[in-house]
């Protein structure tokens, strides 16, 4: 089913959760709707679930306005950050309750009701656990069985909010694996709610990138990663270094004199002098020793974290002799370069971006 999100506008109060937003989601695709808390990604998606309603603006799915639909009639299957679970049924009934509840001219018959939940016990691997109350089970299982009751009303679209937020960082990560084989199974339309930003990439078609109730930016993982429309999506999408400077015909200065690095921003060949922020992510700046005369950002040294296969070094600028202790500046080289120069603490390196960002001020 696909589903057309048009001007959507809702207002808390004197809070505006969302300002006429529009997004068109198609068929069997898996969005995420991605932004920090209060952004507004957990209100729309409540909007399309039919348990909120917008002040103006129109929800279609596949061509029909729902917008006025009520939740059960809009064939919606909806899974919390909580579980929601039934305690005092066992996983079994649990998953059974949907069809249960349905109209008499609907529902099945109690052997259909059998086989439809031990398919859908099958289908999130977790058969064995039945006759388990939901107090047995660990958070991955309960999630999932609460995956398997959403599916179990074969919803046209699946609805997640936060599903994995309350699970250690292993879990979440064996879910999402797990979340991403089940969609492309069955194929169901599926938008899910997060502010985790590996998750998004990790698992979405598409990434719907949501700030103070506005869109920001929609695109593949791939695109919004390196391809960022806007300051706040770069610097949301993971770590970032933001330097300040002056753009000039197609280049941008930063540092300070004598200690500039000149960065090419093609796209901005026709400002002249202009205040400008340039974003470098930590993996895209070069690291070696000073010595007298380099160009690059000179910086001291002032912790290293080597885990693994990855150096994290957090660095301040020096200004003349002294350090400022303004900004941190966050690189990323490999471990056996670490070792190999003999970096240490107080070490003062020089830096050069391999790639950056340019973005002028309005």
């Amino acid at each position: 089913m696909s589903i057309e999100i048009r001007n959507i506008h809702k207002q808390f109060g004197d809070f505006q959760a969302l300002g006429d937003v529009s997004l068109d989601i198609g068929s069997g695709e898996l969005i995420a709707l991605l932004g920090p808390s209060g952004c507004g990604k957990t209100t729309l998606l409540r909007i399309i679930a039919g348990l909120e309603t917008a002040d103006r603006g129109t929800i279609l799915f596949s061509g029909e306005d729902t917008t006025h639909v009520h939740v059960r009639e809009r064939q919606v299957g909806f899974v919390f950050q909580h579980y929601a679970l039934f305690r005092h049924m066992t996983v079994f009934e649990n998953v059974a309750f949907g069809l249960r509840v349905k109209p008499r001219s609907e529902r099945p018959s109690e052997a259909q009701i059998k086989q439809k939940v031990h398919e859908l016990l099958s289908l999130v691997q977790l058969d064995w656990l039945a006759d388990r109350y939901p107090s047995q089970l660990s958070g991955g299982q309960r999630q999932r069985i609460a995956l398997a009751r959403a599916l179990a009303v074969e919803p046209k679209v699946l609805l997640l909010d936060e599903p994995f937020g309350a699970l250690d960082a292993k879990v979440r990560k064996e879910l999402r694996r797990w979340l991403r084989r089940l969609h492309d199974d069955l194929n169901v339309t599926t938008i899910f709610v997060t502010h985790d930003q590996e998750e998004a990439l990790e698992v979405a078609d598409r990434v719907v990138v949501m700030n103070r109730g506005q869109v920001e930016q929609v695109g593949s993982p791939q695109q919004v990663w390196e391809h960022p429309a806007s300051p706040f999506v770069y610097g949301f999408l993971g770590d970032v270094n933001l330097f300040h400077g002056r753009a000039h015909e197609g280049e941008m200065h930063i540092g300070i004199e004598g200690q500039t690095v000149r960065v090419a921003s093609p796209e901005h060949r026709d400002v002249q002098d202009a205040k400008a922020s340039v974003y470098v992510r930590p993996h895209d700046l070069d690291v070696r020793r000073y010595t007298h005369g380099d160009e690059g950002i000179v910086a001291q040294l002032t912790r290293a974290i080597v885990v693994g296969p990855t150096a994290r070094l957090e660095l301040v600028a020096v200004e003349g002799d002294n350090p400022s202790q303004e900004q941190i500046i966050e690189a990323q080289i490999p471990a056996a370069q670490f070792y190999d120069q003999g970096f240490a603490e107080g070490d003062t390196l020089v830096l050069t971006p391999r790639k950056a960002r340019v973005f002028v001020a309005a």
